[in-house]
């Protein structure tokens, strides 16, 4: 018999493409069809066929709080019978900045906008605006958002300019984007050495989130910086998902290098639509209606979202929040591991903060090459098989996973026995096989 989540992605694809509404909901990578959510409340989700699951997607991470948090509801509330948007200032805006600002010092000046795309797209502009130069670098396997700048792949040679990642893309628009691996200090120090009076920034995930979990070696972003600045190229920290999420202060205040500007993304907003990009004041005051560089949204700032983000961020700034974090996520990052040796896996599993990942690799995982080499079809049958047991994870293994102060002792014990068993079925289809 079809359930009802079947019933409903055969209808949603007569509507949209590919019945979603942001590709990975489509579950490709994994196969199967996605269930359909219909509500959330602390750690756990539900779907439209009454299934619960503990959650480690958090609405792609910034539900940190966890789901439905009272604090939030109740701010969100509030600000709605006021009003949901005014397309003019509110104190609001200034609440939450001011909270930001408190937290990621770097960020003299900043601005809302609507996503981390925006954040992205923005920050770039006023980058390249701000050194009078057009090309940019980035590096394989960060995501930066769906701009077409940042849609660009690496050419046949590690160091050659762009070419689209996407169509749709314009070759001159992808050429003007340098991309060099992840964690290759040779490759950046190559390609300032052959572009660097013509480059603008370097925009970077400081921990790498979107090609799964991969930690950069040590002292990188030192050497990031440091090769920049030397050209005269900004630097750009992409904190959507790292942002309160590894620490306070963000993989800045973690990895103790301040980027030149920061683009921020959900995590503020408590999952609305929010993003925010700022850094250094004369650079920020490029932006109109001080400066040249045209950036602007109609709903950017909306009360609603500025609402839900102060709520978020006050609970965080508790004392014993982040603490809190750290021993649930290093619990659950135990845990696994147990289960892994146990069933003689070959799985890299890391952490950083409350943000996890795991690889089904017998190498370690340090750049887009490796992080390719891994095994997805072992990944699906686990992903399938934890959701059996109601544990929902990121339905793609180069995706991470979230742990929030709502998850309990009790969840990351059921979460790890889930894990045992179905690693356990892994194990034996590969024997069978």
């Amino acid at each position: 018999m079809k359930s009802v989540s079947e019933g409903l992605f055969e209808k949603a694809s007569r509507l949209f493409p590919g019945g979603v509404n942001s590709p990975v909901r489509a579950f490709r990578a994994v196969g199967g069809t996605p269930p359909f959510l219909t509500r959330g409340s602390g750690s756990r989700v539900y779907d439209a066929d009454g299934r619960e699951y503990i959650d480690y997607v958090g609405s792609w991470g910034p539900l940190i709080a966890g789901h439905a948090h009272p604090e939030v509801l109740d701010a969100v509330m509030r600000a709605a019978e006021s009003g949901t948007s005014f397309g003019a200032s509110s104190p609001l805006e200034i609440e939450l900045a001011e909270l930001i600002k408190s937290a990621l010092p770097s960020m003299e000046r900043l601005r809302f906008v609507n996503s981390g795309t925006e954040a992205c797209m923005s920050a770039l502009r006023v980058a390249r605006a701000f050194t009078k130069r057009e090309l940019i670098v980035k590096f394989e396997g960060c995501y930066h958002g769906h701009a077409d700048a940042v849609l660009a792949d690496a050419g046949s040679g590690a160091l050659t300019l762009g070419v689209p990642g996407s169509a749709g893309v314009a070759a001159a628009t992808a050429q003007q984007t340098l991309v060099v691996p992840y964690n290759d200090p040779n490759a950046l120090r190559e390609v300032f050495g052959r572009y660097g009076d013509r480059i603008a920034c370097v925009i970077v995930e400081p921990i790498a989130a979107n090609m799964g979990l991969v930690k950069p070696v040590d002292r990188y972003h030192e050497l990031v910086r440091d090769v920049a600045h030397e050209h005269g190229a900004l630097l750009i920290f992409d904190e959507v998902i790292t942002g309160f999420r590894v620490a306070w202060g963000g993989a800045q205040q973690l990895l103790n290098v301040k980027p030149d500007l920061t683009c921020l993304g959900k995590v503020i907003g408590a999952g609305l639509p929010v993003g925010a990009f700022g850094g250094r004041r004369d650079i920020m005051e490029r932006l109109a209606p001080l400066g040249d560089v045209y950036q602007a949204g109609t709903l950017s700032g909306n009360p609603l979202a500025m609402a839900a983000g102060t709520a978020q961020l006050k609970i965080l700034s508790r004392p014993g929040a982040y603490e809190r974090l750290e021993s649930t996520a290093a619990s659950l990052q135990t845990g696994l591991a147990r289960a892994v040796k146990e069933n003689s896996l070959r799985v890299a599993l890391d952490r950083v903060g409350s943000i996890w990942g795991m690889f089904f690799s017998s190498e370690p995982v340090t750049d887009l090459a490796t992080a390719k080499r891994s095994n997805t079809r072992a990944y699906a049958n686990f992903f399938h098989a934890m959701l059996e047991c109601g544990v929902y994870l990121a339905p793609s293994q180069f995706e991470v996973g979230f742990v929030s102060l709502a998850h309990s002792s009790a969840d990351i014990a059921d979460t790890v026995e889930a894990a045992r068993l179905a690693m356990a079925r892994l194990q034996t289809r590969a024997v069978a096989q």
